[in-house]
């Protein structure tokens, strides 16, 4: 099995009354009324981008103690250090919050683990450096929801901690002074699932209003908001990057910082953008999601986030830009040491049939820490199953997982617990650390897991959740014009997802060293013409010839080469039909 035996599901059609009451795109209301949207207010509310819940950050737990605790640290000078994690999000809300603690008059300083030294969250002999460097308060950012060992240490130590977090929350909160997490808010259906910079942009909007208003802040209440609003363009990189979905307030988040990247505002973000050939104007999900937060990711893989954390609070352009190409130094070697792992991977699954297989998982002593993630997921991607990439040690072995919907990943860890050292993350994606010796047991434990949970395998394949079905005629620049509409595109608020039946195959070719399908497709009388990419498809060719009549899915996007702007269709997936 592969991942290209793709399950079509079909939405059904909106009611003719949804349709009736609206002049908008009779596509793009279909697509909407799929995301949910089921009268014309919702519709008129979500395109005009006020569908996001007032922004008031004292609605999350615990937020007036952090910080009522955040400005006497500042009034004081205490010193504070904000600890954060070694991905784009992390890296974004360690830069936010320390920028914006600043600018509020604090002392503060940065500290970010190293992946393959220290592993992810907090860490006990991090936590004494940091005490024994003066520091009073500690901040976490997206990390330290299951430290609750180590955040007894902080306190120990003399440091109060305010924690920050969005992670699956554990049976014990850590006995912080405070703990924002938006998990802790579900009950009272206020639960926003914000990325671990948008928790961070919640706390450091929360001390600016604050600060602002206290008679010893050289702070003014028009600097505040002026701060507020120059911090989103790091509130859209950490969450487009961290695959949280964009509804309703990261949407709306969102939204508002890609329009604050596109002024260029921040000299190391503007570097980096410049670097990976992203213009301003072309800022939007997508560039965030292949082009920039790859690059803030590469530092924290390969060598040290603070590479990342550095470029942007960098305000000088000639250092920004050689730390951007550093960073896109790393890049590539993250993409040769990714494929190479791939293949590790491959070579260790060989004589196993992953389609009879409930979870992958592989160790091996060849894997490097800060790809095993991206190994991981390839494999899920490929055979759609969970999957566990293990860099093996002597003493400890670092692993990282993928999961398919099917199969809540944090949740099987937990069940695992008593075998690891540490583990966090989310339903998709998590992370641990586990002893060498109890390897094997883990990996019995988590098969085992697996099989109960997933049912019958022959069930489990990728689905294509198609929004509707269209003629090739229909497909135009004013139908891209309305979907544009949807934007910020991401998670749950995916982009339209298309079906067009009895193409004509006009020409095609393999790119990519034949992984990627390149065709121009047109409809059976010959017109329109429109160029299509297959990612991941160049397998599908030998399989077709010129004339060829195919149904396809696709996305609609527009396609810019050498400043020429035409409409590609980013073809999902396809069947070959009579003709």
């Amino acid at each position: 099995m592969s991942a290209t035996d793709k399950h079509w599901n079909f939405h059904p059609p909106a009611p003719e009354s949804f349709l009736a009451n609206s002049h908008e795109h009779p596509a793009l209301l279909q697509v909407l009324y799929n995301r949910g949207l089921r009268d014309g207010a919702a519709v008129t509310s979500f395109l005009q981008g006020e569908d996001a819940v007032q922004e008031n950050p004292f609605r999350l737990t615990d937020m007036s103690a952090a910080v009522s605790r955040l400005a006497r640290a500042i009034e004081t000078r205490e010193v504070i250090c904000v600890y954060g994690d070694f991905d784009a999000d992390g890296v974004t809300a360690t830069a936010l919050l320390t920028t914006a603690l600043q600018r509020a008059g604090a002392l503060v300083g940065a500290y970010i683990p190293n992946r393959v030294d220290e592993g992810y969250g907090l860490n006990v002999e991090a936590l004494r450096s940091i005490a024994a460097k003066g520091a009073d308060l500690l901040v976490t950012v997206d990390c330290g929801i299951r430290s609750v060992v180590e955040v007894a240490e902080a306190a120990e130590l003399g440091m109060d901690v305010v924690l920050t977090d969005h992670h699956t929350i554990g049976a014990e909160l850590p006995p912080a002074l405070a703990v924002i997490n938006p998990r802790r808010d579900a009950r009272a259906d206020t639960f926003q699932p914000l990325a671990g910079v948008g928790v961070a942009y919640r706390l450091a909007q929360g001390v600016l209003r604050v600060v602002s208003q206290q008679p010893w802040s050289r702070l003014s209440t028009e600097e505040a908001a002026q701060e507020e609003q120059s911090l989103l363009d790091l509130v859209a990189l950490g969450t487009v990057a961290d695959l949280v979905p964009l509804l309703g307030e990261n949407r709306s988040l969102v939204r508002r910082g890609l329009a604050e990247m596109r002024q260029g505002n921040r000299v190391g973000l503007f570097a980096l953008t410049e670097v990976a050939s992203v213009p301003l104007d072309g800022i939007d999900s997508t560039a965030i999601s292949f082009r920039i937060a790859p690059r803030i990711n590469a530092a924290g893989r390969l060598a040290s986030a603070k590479m990342a954390y550095d470029l942007l609070r960098c305000d000088e352009y000639e250092t920004a830009y050689d730390m951007a190409m550093d960073l896109e130094s790393l890049n590539q070697r993250r993409q040769t040491l990714t494929t190479e792992a791939h293949a590790v991977a491959e070579t260790e699954l060989a004589g196993l049939d992953p389609s009879s297989a409930s979870i992958l998982i592989v160790a091996s002593d060849r894997f490097q820490p800060g790809i095993v993630g991206l190994a991981a997921g390839k494999l899920s991607d490929q055979f759609y199953r969970p999957a566990v990439v293990i860099e093996q040690g002597n003493e400890f072995c670092r692993g990282s997982a993928r999961s398919i919907a099917e199969f809540d990943m944090i949740a099987a860890l937990d069940q695992v617990s008593s075998l690891l050292v540490r583990h966090g993350g989310h339903s998709g994606a998590a992370g641990f650390t586990v002893r060498a010796d109890q390897l094997p047991a883990l990996r019995d434990a988590l098969t085992e897991t697996a099989g109960r949970e997933l049912g019958p395998l022959e069930k489990l394949r990728p689905t294509l959740n198609i929004d509707a079905e269209l003629p090739i005629e229909q497909i135009d620049w004013a139908l891209q014009s309305q979907l544009s509409r949807m934007e910020p595109v991401g998670q749950q608020n995916e982009p339209a997802l298309f079906l067009c039946r009895h193409c004509r195959v006009h020409s095609l070719r393999t790119v990519g060293g034949g992984k990627h399908l390149k065709t121009v497709i047109t409809g059976r009388d010959l017109s329109p013409v429109l160029d299509g990419i297959g990612f991941g498809l160049g397998g599908r060719a030998a399989n077709l010839q010129v004339g060829s009549l195919i149904d396809i899915v696709f996305h609609l996007e527009v396609n810019e080469w050498q400043g020429r702007r035409s409409l590609q269709l980013n073809i999902q997936d396809l069947r070959t039909c009579v003709n």
